[in-house]
């Protein structure tokens, strides 16, 4: 089921590089089926997974001598050059949205809390796998930190990178969100996360495909619902490419 589901997402980012195939996912009527079919391969593969089930983990020899990096290689924004050149000193990862107390953390900050180390493997819909190890504070204890709301079922994470006039972001449902394996990464193989795999901060939801796993994060918004948001898809590959939503392997 997990092999099946890799291929059907993979061929979909590929078939959606033709105009044609765009413009079809674009019509209504089909673009309301496909995000009832997303949302019915969530619920049909939680039906046989437990939501507490963890992604495979692996030992420190397994680690992929060489792991690629997806997406954006960096941020060429004068904002992100300066926190780059300044070690992220005066850099904040902001907390809000649908919570009681909205946070500002330094990378300090969150290097101090509670962390998780897990070694895991990255799929990414282009077709490779890589496994790493990832250090970062479990996004469950930000959002017990800054009191979220039981009335918020997503969480929202805005990035630095950009692609053109776009800026990148992503969400997930507060089950992933909540998972123990889902933090917000700032150590990669023992070193503080290089610019190439999101530095200063990334997303690890071990239980999707690689492009939910935002980089350069520099806000986390808890919301009730993604769909007034950009194009409504509930990430920037969704709403641009067609990606589904769901991304779970």
């Amino acid at each position: 089921m997990m092999i099946g589901r890799r291929k059907l997402i993979a061929g979909l980012g590929a078939g959606l590089t033709l105009g044609g195939c765009q413009k079809i996912l674009e019509t209504g009527p089909v673009d309301g089926f496909a995000q009832s079919l997303d949302l019915f391969t969530r619920d049909a593969q939680r039906l046989v997974t437990s939501r507490d089930a963890l992604a495979r983990e692996y030992s420190a020899a397994e680690r992929s001598p060489d792991f690629r990096a997806n997406g954006s290689r960096t941020v060429d924004t004068p904002e992100y050059r300066r926190h780059l050149a300044q070690g992220f000193s005066g850099w904040r990862l902001a907390v809000g949205g649908m919570v009681a107390r909205p946070l500002s953390l330094s990378i300090a900050d969150l290097q101090h809390m509670p962390a998780r180390t897990q070694i895991t493997r990255h799929d990414c819909v282009e077709g490779w796998s890589a496994i790493g190890q990832w250090t970062g504070t479990p996004l469950s204890h930000l959002l017990k930190l800054a009191g979220v709301s039981d009335k918020a079922r997503y969480v929202l994470f805005r990035c630095a990178d950009r692609y053109g006039d776009t800026p990148y972001y992503e969400s997930v449902d507060m089950i992933e969100a909540l998972h123990p394996q889902t933090i917000m990464a700032w150590r990669m193989n023992g070193q503080p996360l290089p610019e190439r795999h999101g530095a200063p901060l990334r997303l690890r939801v071990e239980r999707q495909l690689g492009y939910k796993h935002a980089k350069y994060v520099t806000g986390i918004e808890a919301i009730a619902d993604y769909r007034d948001i950009a194009g409504g898809k509930g990430g920037f590959w969704e709403d641009r490419a067609g990606y589904q939503w769901w991304a779970g392997i």
